[in-house]
């Protein structure tokens, strides 16, 4: 007997023991202007999660291509406690990994991770949009995960925003519809909307409405840009953080209204769809099908005098941009040099050629500023290339308009950490951030630095919860640097404090601005090669003339 009772107590203490490790949760609850919502308190952390909470109303039937409508309002409580579902995408990135629960239309949800204690207020505010292309993604991606930062006392949001076909489709029908007599960057206008509700909710969860920082990687980074330059959002941000990426030529740059109607009126014609009544009667399979079978890539970002009225050097340089502290940087390695090479072997010759090919009329420019001399260097120059082309040009073009055009400071960085080796060795790491099957992924050569969206997890402290990678020391030491320096920015506009290294801001027209270069020790430097993104400053034809 005494044995039996011995095996139900261990039964009991083993269950319960597994059962507070699973759950730590309870209902809790919150009133915002749309009414009663219930989300989860952490009792082992005090982070409250609201998850798939509606910010717009469906953008479906005949809101389908529309400029987003604030939510209705509802009676009784709304459960908000798992992800909406992702917004209408294919997979783009094969990589990509999301806890959100399927795909829909029905997608303009936000996600709230807040620390605020019982009657706490007025604490900081970040606003995340991922990354994507502005074809993939979603706000419930376990490396934007709020809950590092909201920790350190930051109420965090990510942001589910319309994609592709759904979020970024122009057409003169469209356009003659709406009061703006404009189309197009639905899902740019689905974030303006989210940074309204913010405005008018966040109190409700402890945050402080007038500071609110912006941020975002890749498309996230993008979004981030063209928000702080449209007159519909500048006013409700305060800081901004910008990792790779912003909408100046060649990174999804937008186009004129013209055009972009231009490419949507083509394209719903070379589909045999007759009118925008006939495609909002169609699925949204439909849809995503037409769209799957064309081969794009998205469709542009327009100048539409509404959310976006001009290119953005031109809005910077008016200094019409929001004029708020700024932190940007890029990876040091954004894409491989065989995106520049095209197959060919990294030689000081096929470099040569290859650079004669792409500048016919600058090849001697570029060689001077890219040492080609080794395997070693080539690949470099091919990196470096290879990534101004793709990203890395343009989030300097930002840094550089901000810091000329702006009293606020700007600092600047560059992300050097090489990720470690995979768990799986049956698999490599993908484009966008994950992992893929080795055997169905292009072949990838040995990082030389850090390549795209390698730092998200490491600025949001979720190393933990990105289970691809063998994560060492090394690893978690660089995540708490790069945590800390993006958190006390969110806090005060400035990236310095304590256990981290000091980081200044640079002067406007400084030819060897500081940067800090994050990695396992991380250090501020002075920059020694601007002027191979100068050079891309006048091919892209970006200078104010």
């Amino acid at each position: 007997m005494e044995k039996l009772l011995k095996v139900v107590i261990l039964f009991f203490f083993g269950t319960t023991l597994a059962f507070s490790q699973s759950d730590n949760s309870m209902p809790v609850q919150t009133k915002i202007k749309n009414g009663v919502i219930e989300g989860n308190y952490n009792v082992t952390n005090g982070i409250s999660t609201y998850f798939g909470i509606p910010f717009a109303k469906p953008p479906v039937g005949e809101l389908r291509w529309k400029a987003p409508v604030a939510a209705d309002s509802w009676t009784g409580v709304k459960e908000t406690k798992k992800f909406g579902p992702r917004p209408v995408q294919g997979l783009v990135f094969g990589d990509m990994n999301s806890w959100s629960d399927g795909v829909s239309e029905d997608c303009l949800t936000l996600n709230v991770w807040s620390p605020a204690k019982r009657n706490q207020k007025d604490l900081t505010v970040l606003v995340y949009f991922y990354g994507g292309g502005f074809v993939a993604g979603d706000a419930s991606e376990p490396r934007y995960n709020g809950e590092s930062m909201a920790k350190k006392g930051v109420v965090v949001v990510t942001v589910n925003y319309r994609l592709g076909i759904f979020g970024f489709l122009a057409h003169p029908e469209l356009s003659a519809e709406s009061s703006y007599k404009a189309s197009g960057n639905y899902g740019l206008l689905d974030q303006a909307l989210a940074l309204k509700w913010v405005k008018d909710n966040i109190a409700s969860f402890g945050g402080n409405p007038n500071q609110v920082t912006i941020a975002g990687e890749s498309a996230g980074s993008i979004s981030v840009s063209y928000q702080m330059a449209s007159p519909l959002s500048r006013n409700l941000i305060h800081g901004a953080i910008g990792e790779s990426g912003a909408g100046i030529n060649p990174t999804l740059a937008p186009t004129s209204l013209l055009e972009a109607e231009k490419v949507g009126q083509e394209f719903l014609a070379k589909a045999g769809v007759s009118s925008i009544a006939e495609a909002r009667k169609m699925s949204s399979k439909d849809i995503f099908e037409i769209y799957q079978e064309s081969g794009r890539f998205g469709f542009p970002v327009v100048i539409d005098n509404y959310f976006l009225p001009k290119t953005l050097p031109e809005i910077f340089e008016a200094g019409e941009q929001a004029q708020v502290p700024l932190l940007v940087g890029w990876n040091s390695a954004e894409i491989p040099g065989m995106a520049f090479m095209q197959g060919q072997p990294y030689t000081k010759e096929a470099f040569i050629a290859k650079v004669k090919q792409v500048y016919p009329e600058q090849w001697e420019e570029v060689l001077s500023l890219h040492p080609h001399d080794t395997p070693e260097q080539v690949e470099w120059a091919a990196t470096n290339l290879a990534a101004d082309r793709f990203i890395s040009y343009s989030t300097w073009k930002w840094f550089d308009l901000h810091r000329n055009h702006s009293q606020q400071p700007v600092y600047r960085y560059l992300y050097s950490k090489i990720r470690p080796d995979l768990v799986d060795k049956s698999r490599v790491s993908g484009l966008a951030g994950g992992t893929q099957d080795a055997e169905t992924a292009p072949p990838a050569p040995k990082p030389i630095g850090a390549p795209h969206a390698a730092e998200i997890e490491y600025a949001m402290g979720n190393l933990h919860l990105v289970k691809d990678y063998a994560w060492t020391k090394d690893d978690f030491k660089t995540s708490e640097t790069m945590l800390n320096f993006f958190t006390n920015f969110v806090k005060t506009g400035n990236p310095n404090g304590e256990n981290v290294p000091s980081w200044s801001a640079p002067r406007p027209g400084d030819a060897t601005p500081p940067v800090m270069v994050i990695n396992t020790e991380s250090k501020e430097m002075k920059v020694m090669d601007d002027a191979r993104y100068l050079f891309h400053d006048r091919y892209y034809g970006n200078i104010k003339k």
